[in-house]
């Protein structure tokens, strides 16, 4: 998850999983949410994706009853061929790039791809309140190349994971930032693990203290960081699952730099930078009694790893780059579980293109993991269909990777895939972001008391 960016564009809204009617006709209207459901299609002239685009109110309630003139821009290669079902909208055409309709409450667009491969704006703007967009990545897949010929069979876990992602720890206790539950002072770990959760997910960069990096100067998230987190993680009795990013900086859908180290180097050469430095940051953990029991190549990568080469405009160089990290797992610890982590906790279009692309290369791992943040990422049964669908599918373990909101909602979904295939799911940086279950000053607040009875619901069992 990118904190700056998605902070920036999300003005700290999202979709309710339920709307209130009587008090929608008083709400008042702060956003156009831009939902798409595929953020990948295929540059032949015929591929297209649905975009449903909201009014919404500051809690990220969808206005039915409010109605608004809503300019659609797009810039790139694609085309709006229908709105609301209508495809005959060479009247609602301003411009080559811009549309213009009436919108009430909600709208469902159809974008068609064209033939070009590059990245496609889409806005949605209306007066007084904030637009939304999104990207979109134009791809041609080609002819699949496997990135080897050895059969594999993805390991499971016996694990039931009510975890959390909560890599900033050490950035907040350099601010003097104590943690406390119930006025008793106490390592966040440690309340966590009170409250039930039994896994920890950090984030690892390759040089996050160079000037352009996650941690200028400072270098949190870095190989010593993590070890010493890792450290506090495993004494506390928790389990760890490990995060390369792969890059100096956040990676996630919207940006996957490559590392500066790393700048330069042909392609043989950066995929050995990818395996040495997922084999040396694991040997160091193992070397300490701290290896992970979960290791994600690559942080949301249904866009690709470390552009370009890694881009998923280019899918067998993507596959090769993710086998590297793979084999550097196992080069270590071949016990070790090895997860695939995209953003696409209700798109399964998009889903199915990238697992089916990673198959299609026999990519080896061995859980499946999404992101849900409802803005972006559809409704709950969306969540819901998705879930079921990738498990059978693939038959693989799954889980919720990050999630903030709908706390229960969300955890009732991740444990509840038909076949036992949900593991759990990860709250994301639940610190001191978003949804927070502490205040700025370190306190526990009412949000922290869900979690027991999501743990003796679903841990004790």
């Amino acid at each position: 998850m990118n904190l700056l960016k998605k902070t920036a564009i999300a003005a700290l809204v999202i979709l309710g999983a339920k709307h209130n009617q009587a008090s929608a006709q008083t709400a008042k209207p702060v956003e156009l949410q831009v939902t798409p459901y595929k953020t990948t299609i295929i540059a032949n002239g015929k591929d297209e994706a649905l975009i449903v685009v909201k009014i919404i109110d500051k809690k990220g309630n969808e206005i039915p009853g409010i109605t608004k003139q809503v300019t659609y821009k797009v810039v790139g290669d694609a085309s709006i061929v229908s709105i609301n079902g209508k495809t005959d909208i060479s009247s609602l055409k301003t411009s080559d790039t811009t549309w213009q309709a009436s919108l009430q409450g909600s709208a469902r667009l159809i974008l068609r791809a064209g033939n070009k491969l590059q990245h496609i704006k889409f806005e949605a703007r209306a007066d007084s309140i904030y637009p939304g967009s999104t990207e979109i990545h134009t791809v041609q897949p080609g002819k699949p190349h496997k990135v080897t010929t050895a059969k594999y069979t993805p390991k499971t876990t016996t694990d039931k994971i009510l975890g959390a992602d909560i890599s900033f720890l050490p950035e907040l206790e350099a601010r003097g930032i104590k943690f406390s539950d119930n006025g008793v002072e106490k390592d966040a770990i440690a309340i966590l693990k009170e409250h039930g959760l039994n896994y920890v997910r950090l984030r690892i960069f390759n040089d996050p203290a160079q000037p352009k990096g996650y941690s200028p100067n400072k270098g949190f998230c870095d190989l010593e960081h993590t070890k010493q987190m890792a450290k506090r993680v495993k004494a506390a009795g928790m389990k760890l699952l490990l995060d390369f990013h792969y890059s100096d900086y956040w990676a996630d859908p919207g940006q996957q730099y490559k590392p500066k180290a790393w700048e330069g180097e042909d392609f043989p050469s950066l995929k050995k930078s990818v395996y040495h430095f997922t084999l040396k940051a694991l040997q160091e953990l193992k070397a300490q009694g701290t290896m992970p029991d979960i290791v994600q190549v690559g942080n949301e990568i249904n866009h690709g790893i470390i552009w370009p080469e890694g881009s998923i405009a280019n899918l067998d160089s993507l596959a090769s780059l993710l086998y590297e990290g793979v084999k550097g797992v196992h080069a270590i610890e071949p016990k070790t579980l090895v997860m695939l982590h995209v953003a696409l906790g209700g798109q399964k279009l998009e889903s199915e293109f990238f697992y089916d692309a990673m198959r299609d290369r026999n990519v080896p791992y061995d859980i499946i993991g999404l992101s849900y943040y409802p803005k972006w990422h559809g409704t709950l049964t969306d969540l819901t269909d998705n879930i079921a669908y990738l498990s059978k599918k693939y038959n693989r373990q799954i889980m919720v990777a990050e999630y903030t909101f709908l706390k229960r909602e969300v955890n009732d979904i991740a444990f509840n895939v038909p076949g036992g295939k949900g593991i759990g799911s990860f709250i994301w940086e639940p610190l001191n972001t978003w949804e927070m279950v502490f205040d700025k000053s370190g306190k526990s607040n009412e949000l922290l008391d869900i979690y027991p009875e999501i743990a003796k619901k679903y841990l004790t069992k």
